[in-house]
């Protein structure tokens, strides 16, 4: 159960430099591993169940949800340290008191959908299931952000081209408050981040030529979500322009046989 230092340095991107330099105390990094081990199997119930919450919603074509690795989570609280020094003075650290609250990713919601403009629709389903406490969209330098502007959300460029929408939600399922974090994000765009993602967590820093290959694939990704939002709306169009015209004909039907009944 314990965490041992020299297996975890070897799997991950630190080194106990980072620990020491950050006046961590190992001991206090163990606990909440340990602790958290625990915690995990009722993160992942809480997971099932806004998952299936979100399922209901038929305009999000599906779910995934995830609960952060007991080792991932050490990692990130290794990192995210200096920062919360900052925050919160240089006597800050992170323990089993305050972890939870701290670290809003424990438990990850990802709600992906086809088309663009469908978005809105979803958003309005979270805001009105959950208290939202924080959103944030993630866009690409560039992108049409005047929808977020006015709904007052919080919007965050990404060099890296990187786009979705977080929500961070908050309920009680018992005393102890639960942070969630909910991403929704289009086909394409999960598509980008997930090989975004693993780029990242395999190299420390991406080299060039990757990085460059992975601004084309974002331009492409960016292009197919506006290719099939253009497709959609043609196809919405057309189908009304279809359903326009049979109302036509079949209204013509009716006074044809009611023109050939007052004949005969």
């Amino acid at each position: 159960m314990n965490l041992i230092k020299e297996e975890f340095f070897k799997r991950c991107h630190l080194s106990e430099e980072d620990i020491i330099k950050n006046q961590i105390n190992w001991d206090d990094l163990n606990y909440i591993y340990i602790d958290y081990s625990k915690y995990k199997s009722s993160c992942e119930s809480q997971a099932d169940f806004i998952a299936t919450t979100l399922r209901t919603h038929k305009k999000i074509h599906s779910v995934k949800s995830r609960v952060k690795d007991s080792e991932r989570l050490i990692e990130k609280i290794i990192r995210k340290t200096p920062s919360r020094k900052e925050k919160y003075g240089s006597k800050f650290q992170f323990s089993i008191e305050n972890y939870k609250e701290e670290i809003n990713d424990l438990i990850g919601i990802r709600a992906i959908h086809i088309f663009k403009e469908e978005w809105e629709d979803i958003h309005n389903f979270i805001c009105s299931t959950w208290k939202v406490i924080e959103i944030t969209a993630n866009v690409r330098e560039g992108d049409d952000t005047q929808r977020f502007e006015e709904l007052d959300i919080q919007i965050h460029s990404r060099k890296s081209g990187y786009r979705s929408v977080h929500y961070l939600i908050e309920f009680f399922p018992t005393s102890q408050r639960v942070i969630t974090e909910i991403q929704v994000r289009t086909i394409f765009e999960e598509g980008y981040g997930e090989i975004d993602h693993q780029l990242r967590y395999s190299h420390s820093e991406i080299p060039e030529i990757l990085a460059l290959n992975l601004l084309l694939f974002n331009r492409l990704a960016g292009s197919a979500d506006e290719m099939a939002s253009l497709i959609n709306v043609l196809n919405r169009d057309l189908t009304e322009i279809e359903e326009k015209y049979e109302k036509i004909i079949d209204l013509k039907d009716k006074e044809i046989r009611k023109l050939k009944g007052e004949i005969c």
